[in-house]
């Protein structure tokens, strides 16, 4: 779901801001070995007692602005706790889904200011446009999607905000959509213990490509026994 086919004229972009370069989210100059110490910074609090609380904010800003995945603290949280995972997956659920709100928030009211320099931030304009003909293609859908996988969750919170979807049915999806990924996540590790992160580390992006997949296609079976 990376390439959308099909330009978008900046009139029919709500908040369109100047492109970038490759419609990709980049780094440039040093930004690589600042989103490592980010990255680092962010496994540290697993070795705290207050990992439950910066998950829970870091779970929030990531649905808006905040680069690192929450999946990075939730892994070793569960691991160093394996009979709180209902708990960690229930705070990243959450956490998430309002966060979420904030980046529709952002979107709907503060696109050409607030919402247009994320979009900067992360050199993800090109990917910005392309996220708006998924909406117009396949509406709540695309957000489903977007909770459910890799797909950067915070450009599609903003652009629901900025499109003005029903916003009952933005939070229900987000809800679903993160809390499948993050139950999954946590319950597999309950399981099966270090041996099953390393493969989620390694095979994250095709399971969740395949479990789109088999969804889509189960819709699609259902409507065709009608």
């Amino acid at each position: 779901m990376s390439e959308a086919s099909g330009d978008i004229e900046a009139a029919d972009v709500p908040g369109r801001v100047p492109g970038g370069p490759g419609g990709r989210i980049a780094s440039v100059g040093g930004g690589w070995r600042l989103h490592r110490r980010m990255y680092d910074w962010v496994l540290g609090w697993a070795d705290t007692p207050f990992g439950g609380r910066a998950l829970f904010a870091m779970s929030f800003a990531e649905s808006s602005f905040f680069p690192i995945p929450p999946d990075v603290l939730l892994m070793p949280l569960v691991l160093g706790n394996r009979g709180r995972w209902l708990r960690f997956a229930f705070l990243c659920t959450a956490a998430s889904a309002l966060g979420g709100i904030l980046g529709y928030a952002i979107g709907m009211s503060f696109m050409d200011t607030i919402g247009a320099r994320i979009i900067a931030f992360y050199r993800a304009e090109d990917y910005y446009a392309k996220v708006t003909e998924w909406y117009r293609h396949y509406d709540f859908w695309i957000v489903f999607i977007a909770a459910l996988t890799p797909i950067p969750y915070k450009v599609f919170t903003i652009a629901s905000g900025a499109f003005h979807m029903n916003l009952a049915a933005f939070v229900l999806v987000s809800m679903v959509g993160r809390g499948i990924r993050f139950f999954a996540v946590a319950g597999l590790l309950y399981l099966f213990g270090p041996p099953m992160k390393q493969m989620i580390e390694k095979y994250f992006d095709l399971l969740c490509i395949l479990f789109v997949v088999l969804l889509v296609g189960g819709f699609a079976v259902i409507r065709l026994v009608k």
